[in-house]
């Protein structure tokens, strides 16, 4: 098609869907592909108002990276873009394979910038060979579903076509401002992801690209068929364009009807939830009273829902048969890859495994706002509130820390109540018993003042206009105290 209609298709496609003042982050690797549609985007945000920036991704083993970055730097200046790059480490990750790795950094470098679009080069080209990899390694229905044009970030993310495919081993954990890992995941929500170049083919963008002379890079990596995504592209797909030239519309009208199929299924396991799936836990008894392939279905829907990776089908089996068959009294852990599924009082929660902690873990707090907190790998927020909570000027009393238990800890909860032992305060809570020796105690010199989400002790409760603080623990079911 003539260059200029490659624009006009792509306004038509995005007017209804991006309004107008938006601001979009396009992920910019300095393939053809994202180089043309940093072009493009370029060329529109004029007429929408959009407010336009980049992210690129430092892989930092090749030895062209570098390269690659100074020359994202120097489109992006001519451009006047604002462009951020990410410095990236796969070493942390590399256990979990290097494209699950690659994809969850990908998502956490999007998260961690502010905008309200991530736009994305992903072409047809890139939903038909995602579709057959996904058949290739046995996907259910959600894997082997269409990338949408607009959709979630924090959904499947594929790397785009024009990504090196040995730079997949490059995408970790590390800030291009020369942060760490944790840094990443600090921005968790999600941000919408568009795809304006989903129904155009590879080969109709770098005619765009050739026609307005663009210049991009290549990775020497591209040409190995080595990498699965690489033999589809130059050997398979070529060969299957030879007999059934349409090959991409057809397979990206069967990922639409895998797509439809998995509404189906989620509208499915919603109904045989029938509401007990409480968020973060799901009822074993729900579970137990279906037929096995609608048992499964509501589990994986539950493990989606909390944000888990899926099981593989022999993970799956093997769960499900513990979680329903296993004694009242046992302990069941099914652990698979960063996750654990545990079944306690007759529920299902699943959760980020935890590594280990340091017994004698101690923090002071002196008014932040936040403090993270290894022990759970998550974050304590400090709420300033009135009348409700822990009384700050009681607080001046001594020193305050967070400490782990040791045993024998106890408080009064209630004014004119007893003083209750917290083994007992925790049971009653329901605090999962995983969790209990990893919960901050907040401490006032040695006087034992709150854990979050179960009690606060009466001495130090704020009542009236007093200035107090609620202490709230992100990402855990015991909430705030």
């Amino acid at each position: 098609m003539p260059h200029n209609r490659l624009v006009e298709r792509v306004a038509v496609q995005l007017a209804p869907l991006l309004p107008v003042h938006s601001s979009i982050l396009v992920g910019l690797s300095g393939g053809v592909d994202s180089v043309a549609l940093l072009h493009i985007l370029h060329k529109l945000a004029p007429r929408f108002s959009w407010q336009l920036s980049a992210l690129h991704v430092h892989h930092g083993i090749s030895p062209n990276a570098d390269a690659w970055s100074d020359f994202c730097a120097e489109l992006c200046a001519r451009l006047y873009i604002s462009l951020h790059i990410e410095r990236v480490d796969i070493s942390p990750l590399r256990g979990h394979g290097i494209e699950a790795a690659a994809r969850k950094l990908r998502r956490a470098a999007f998260a961690a910038q502010a905008c309200d679009f991530v736009a994305v080069a992903h072409h047809a080209d890139d939903q038909a060979e995602t579709l057959l990899l996904q058949l290739l390694r046995g996907a259910g229905v959600r894997g082997a579903s269409a990338m949408p044009v607009l959709g979630q970030s924090n959904g499947p993310v594929l790397i785009t076509g024009d990504l090196p495919a040995r730079g997949l081993s490059r995408m970790a954990s590390s800030s291009s401002s020369q942060s760490n890992g944790p840094g990443l995941a600090e921005r968790s929500g999600s941000v919408p992801m568009v795809r304006p170049l989903l129904h155009c083919t590879r080969q109709e963008i770098v005619d765009y690209a050739l026609a307005h002379q663009l210049r991009w890079i290549e990775d020497e990596s591209n040409a190995s068929d080595s990498y699965p995504r690489n033999f589809l592209r130059h050997r398979v797909l070529p060969l299957l364009g030879e007999r059934f030239p349409a090959y991409r519309n057809t397979l990206a009208r069967s990922a639409q009807h895998f797509a439809e199929a998995s509404l189906l299924l989620d509208e499915l396991a919603q109904q045989d939830a029938a509401k007990q799936a409480e968020g973060e836990t799901l009822d074993i008894a729900v579970l137990q009273a279906l037929s096995q392939p609608r048992a499964k279905n509501l589990l994986r829907y539950f493990l989606h829902s909390r944000g888990a990776s899926m099981p593989q089908a022999v993970q799956m089996d093997d769960m499900l048969q513990q979680l329903c068959n296993a004694r009242a009294d046992a302990i069941v852990c099914i652990a698979y890859g960063d996750w654990q599924v545990r079944r306690y009082q007759g529920k299902v929660h699943v959760w980020h495994a935890l590594g280990d902690f340091d017994p004698s873990l101690m923090l002071p707090w002196s008014g932040e706002t936040g403090l993270h907190w290894p022990a759970l790998n998550t974050r304590l927020h400090f709420k300033h509130t009135r009348g409700a909570g822990i009384n700050l000027e009681k607080l001046r009393r001594g020193p305050v820390t967070l400490r782990l238990r040791n045993g024998g800890e106890a408080l009064r909860p209630h004014a004119h109540g007893a003083t209750r032992k917290l083994k007992n305060l925790l049971q009653e809570h329901r605090v999962p018993p995983w969790l209990r020796d990893r919960l901050p105690l907040l401490y006032c010199g040695d006087e034992l003042v709150c854990v979050p989400g179960v009690a606060v002790a009466a001495e130090y409760q704020a009542d009236g206009h007093e200035a107090a603080i609620q202490v709230e623990l992100q990402g855990t079911r015991t909430g705030k105290a």
